[in-house]
């Protein structure tokens, strides 16, 4: 197994997971706020949805780049970094997402859960055009965390869905979640 395809499954099995825990809910439920300006799993489903679709095209961007000779050449504090311990260093409490990945855009939970599983496709689109590449040579800036390069890419999307999972199952955990 090469590693972009190790990095995709990786992806793809924190998507199938979050897509378990936010698969099914009703739309009320979908809706439902713990707090006024916290978001809802739909809205959660979106900014996911949202930020992979961003993701990918970054790094498929990247992958231009490259093919048509234009390496990163400014400095990448990044590289050889876990995207954990990038996080780490560069994220702030709560925070803010990206206009680009903010939800917008609304919509019942069913349509977001639905378009979240057509990304499967374009990621492993992607994974094929990556695999004969150095992941490592393939770098864009991500928002808050700076230089990443492809592999870091793929690896924040596993990361990013992850930690959004965690916050679909404390909501749906939360006194006051819809029957």
């Amino acid at each position: 197994m090469t590693t972009v395809i190790r990095l995709v499954s990786a992806v793809d099995d924190a998507r199938q997971l979050m897509l378990d825990q936010a698969d099914g809910l009703s739309t009320a439920q979908g809706a439902w706020k713990v707090f006024h300006d916290d978001w809802s799993v739909a809205e959660i489903v979106e900014h996911l949805y949202l930020a992979e679709l961003s993701g990918v095209s970054k790094i498929w961007q990247a992958l231009e780049d490259i093919r048509a000779g234009k390496r990163w050449t400014e400095q990448n504090p990044n590289r050889g970094r876990s995207i954990e311990d990038i996080v780490a260093s560069t994220w702030k409490v709560r925070e803010k997402a990206p206009p680009i990945a903010t939800p917008h855009i609304g919509g019942p939970l069913a349509f977001w859960v639905a378009a979240t599983r057509t990304l499967g496709d374009t990621l492993a689109e992607l994974s094929n055009e990556l695999d004969p590449y150095d992941l490592s040579a393939i770098v864009y800036p991500h928002y808050l965390c700076g230089p990443l390069d492809a592999r870091q890419r793929i690896e924040f999307l596993r990361f990013h869905i992850e930690r959004h999972t965690g916050q679909i199952k404390r909501v749906k955990d939360t006194a006051g979640f819809p029957e």
